[in-house]
């Protein structure tokens, strides 16, 4: 399955056998922002509202959201530093 795009993140998508259930994390920043759904459909869906909740948390505290990719992009600067 193909990752999830919206608004710049971008989120995983993996199953659970055990669980029967969808789940996935948005990729390429520090803080942990995970979503999960009984089918592809949810998923998407609370992938889009975790994305949003998450902005909303950082305007609500004043915090810069991190921007997509920022791991790989600082992985990427210290490994040619």
């Amino acid at each position: 399955m193909k990752d999830l795009e919206y608004k710049g993140y971008v989120g995983s998508v993996e199953f659970s056998e055990e669980d029967n259930v969808f789940y996935g994390k948005v990729q390429g920043i520090y803080s942990l922002v995970s979503y999960e759904g009984a089918n592809l459909y949810e998923l998407t869906h609370d992938f889009y509202g975790a994305v949003d909740d998450y902005i909303a948390l950082c305007e609500e505290e004043n915090i810069i959201p991190e921007a997509a990719g920022l791991i790989t992009t600082a992985y990427m600067e210290s490994a040619h530093a």
